[in-house]
């Protein structure tokens, strides 16, 4: 990627601000630094996770789940999980359920995060959270709870799986975590969906924010405001529209993008 002067390196799956750090002294550019040098440690900080949360507080208005009160189940609970359940958590939601790919731990009282954190920062899972219920790592599919949050892997929704989800908000932290199919099925059961591109997008829009010079503040600022506008808009134009909120969200961009591409000069 070091020719590929367009493209400027973030963090991701496997990697982290330390990643971004050494990416940065190879090619010169990234984003995700660490703070120590001048940057905005989007993972560290739970720039993406803080966008689920916001994405959630608009989602609530859309269907029959308060924050306030409400059961939590994270299939992923790393960069993006652990801290989209700190987030909601002072909406006054409780975590009841969390996996890794080592397996589920299940507590309808609510699961100590701090806890949870300590394991997971000791290289442990967070099955081995004493006094929890524990099952295999699919087991989080059916956990009962209000609000359900992948933050993992891609197609960890399936026609295969679906129904067994207890949910009524799924909020998607992954990238791509639900198939067509599985959105489909989602849907005709009365689960409202928020699409991956719509509630994931904190951790991009931080690190444009940290491109541009700003700083952790602003990033925030930036986050809430657009994932909580773009939230609204995506699932008033899926009711006006009779979409799915992922079809809407297509829609939407591309009327965007459309809109923008006539101050081009070069549109025809």
């Amino acid at each position: 990627i070091g020719d590929i002067v367009d493209y400027i390196p973030g963090p991701d799956m496997g990697t982290n601000e330390t990643c971004m750090a050494w990416v940065r002294d190879e090619i010169g550019r990234a984003v995700g630094l660490p703070a120590a040098i001048g940057g905005i440690p989007l993972d560290e900080i739970g720039a993406t996770g803080f966008g689920v949360a916001v994405a959630g507080r608009i989602a609530q208005d859309f269907c029959d789940v308060r924050l306030d009160g409400a059961r939590v189940a994270v299939q992923g609970y790393g960069a993006v999980g652990r801290h989209a359940a700190r987030f909601l958590a002072a909406e006054g939601a409780r975590l009841v359920a969390a996996a890794d790919s080592h397996g589920t731990v299940i507590d309808e009282a609510g699961l100590d995060l701090d806890a949870l954190d300590e394991l997971k920062a000791a290289g442990k899972s967070v099955v081995d959270l004493p006094g929890a219920e524990t099952g295999d790592a699919e087991a989080i599919v059916a956990a009962p709870c209000d609000i359900w949050i992948p933050a993992a892997r891609p197609d960890v929704l399936r026609a295969d799986n679906v129904d067994r989800l207890q949910a009524r908000l799924v909020l998607q932290g992954a990238n791509i975590p639900a198939t067509a199919e599985a959105e489909a099925r989602m849907a005709a059961r009365g689960i409202l969906n928020v699409p991956d591109f719509v509630a994931n997008a904190g951790g991009v829009i931080c690190a444009s924010v940290e491109y541009l010079g700003g700083t952790h503040a602003a990033a925030f600022a930036a986050i809430e405001e657009k994932i909580a506008a773009n939230t609204e808009a995506v699932l008033m134009a899926a009711l006006d529209r009779d979409l799915l909120p992922r079809a809407a969200a297509d829609v939407l961009a591309r009327e965007r993008v459309e809109a923008a591409m006539r101050f081009r000069r070069w549109h025809a």
